[in-house]
């Protein structure tokens, strides 16, 4: 199959100054801030708060873009939050913007917060948005750090709301066709036993997508370093007391979240004996009910290979796997490189769908080695084949391609499958900024 992808626009959205609050415009990277409805975009943002001290020192902004450029459509004034506020577009047009403002007074450090939702009709984008309080199951006690999954089924009408309270399990709340939200109980962390000092696996960032009331979670564990060795190790290098790694990838589903619970955790990837690292990349699910998830992962950590792993050679990838009802079908490396290879190395990885049900792999990449004529940054694309024949990558010619953490008009974010795909990232031109750009892409 032949791709041919055009760019039609590469702009700025909105510019900020830094909250200093562990946070970010794009720190809900698992889910998504952009939803295209027709032919119109919309962005959620974040505005730093002067007089307010971190970390709950935001407020969310929605921004729309039609033909006529970039408009700011709603500003709120009603609560201050720390984290992005994650987006959901449903099919009766409306848009769903979550968020978590905190009940601790001004000049407090941190708090009590209450997750709600702001639900705006996009055909009369200027009227005001209706304020909507999740359901929970008991009085979950969540605070600025919410690490919330959004996750949308727009031809269905329906939403699934997660977030995290503590180290853990992840509270759920279910809003249904008939607009009513309900409380869909929990899910628990997988258990590490095996570490010096047993943990739960506390799972964030997660890609999770719903459809006709089935649940896919594919989510990385985020924790403190468990081995003291390797902690104490990078203290001598980094002089950093905290130190997370995100090192196993899980993924569980449930054939109706609002009524069964997720199944047992699948370990999809682990890196604990060499220190590597993971991150998740996206899942989508067919219409069998196959689950594809993709990820990048490093084998091991560079500051500790010739201490601790001297027999080890650096190798990134990305990795494709498919399962159906939990058990793993296939498994592909679509990009391999080995340390000191003059190649490309993928970054970060996204999947998108054409109107015809085609899926597409949308990665951003950089050169391996700092002398390389390679690209620095390149994104490209190319189309998962269902015979496992390797792909056909294809260069998408941005003329300021965006580095780091981009998020899409994705379906899991309750966007329908389009020609056109809508990214958001960290503008290459100006510090500070989101930038947008849009891409056609013909076959």
């Amino acid at each position: 199959m032949s791709l041919r992808p055009t760019v039609e626009v590469e702009d700025q959205i909105h510019s900020f100054e830094p909250a200093d609050n562990g946070a970010g415009p794009l720190w809900c990277h698992g889910s998504t801030v952009v939803a295209r409805e027709g032919n119109d975009v919309y962005v959620a943002c974040l505005e730093t708060l002067p007089d307010h001290v971190p970390l709950n020192n935001c407020r969310w902004l929605l921004y729309r873009r039609t033909d006529a450029g970039w408009q700011l459509v709603h500003r709120d004034e009603t609560g201050r939050t720390r984290e992005p506020s994650p987006v959901a577009r449903i099919g009766n047009g409306d848009l769903l913007v979550t968020t978590n403002p905190t009940l601790a007074e001004p000049g407090q450090y941190s708090g009590p917060a209450e997750p709600a939702v702001f639900r705006f009709d996009t055909s009369d984008i200027a009227a005001a948005p209706t304020r909507e309080l999740p359901v929970w199951r008991d009085t979950p006690a969540f605070t600025e750090h919410s690490y919330r999954t959004v996750t949308a089924d727009g031809d269905n009408g329906e939403v699934l709301y997660m977030q995290n309270v503590g180290y853990d399990v992840a509270h759920m709340s279910f809003l249904g066709r008939d607009g009513q939200w309900q409380a869909a109980g929990t899910i628990p962390w997988p258990y590490g036993d095996e570490y010096e000092k047993p943990q739960p696996l506390r799972l964030c960032y997660p890609n999770v997508i719903l459809r006709d009331r089935a649940a896919h979670y594919f989510g990385v564990g985020d924790i403190v370093e468990p081995v003291a060795a390797w902690q104490e190790a990078k203290f001598e290098i980094t002089q950093r007391k905290w130190d997370y790694v995100f090192r196993r990838l899980f993924y569980a589903y449930t054939p109706d979240v609002t009524s069964e619970p997720f199944c047992p955790w699948i370990e999809v990837a682990n890196h604990d004996d060499t220190a590597g690292a993971m991150r998740n990349g996206d899942i989508y699910l067919d219409d069998d009910g196959t689950a594809h998830l993709i990820w990048c992962e490093t084998n091991t950590d560079a500051r500790l290979r010739d201490r601790f792993f001297p027999d080890e050679t650096i190798v990134n990838s990305l990795e494709y796997m498919t399962l159906q009802s939990g058990h793993v079908r296939t498994r592909r490396t679509l990009a391999r490189v080995a340390e000191n290879e003059d190649a490309l190395l993928p970054n970060l990885a996204r999947f998108h769908v054409l109107e015809d049900g085609t899926l597409l792999v949308l990665g951003s990449f950089g050169r391996n080695l700092p002398s390389s004529a390679l690209p620095s940054l390149i994104y490209r694309m190319a189309a998962i084949s269902s015979d496992g024949g390797d792909l056909n990558w294809v260069d998408i010619p941005f003329a300021q391609p965006m580095p780091g953490t981009f998020l899409t008009n994705t379906v899991r974010g309750g966007s329908a499958p389009s020609s056109t795909i809508d990214l958001v990232g960290m503008s290459a031109e100006k510090g500070n900024t989101l930038g947008y750009a849009r891409v056609r892409v013909e076959i």
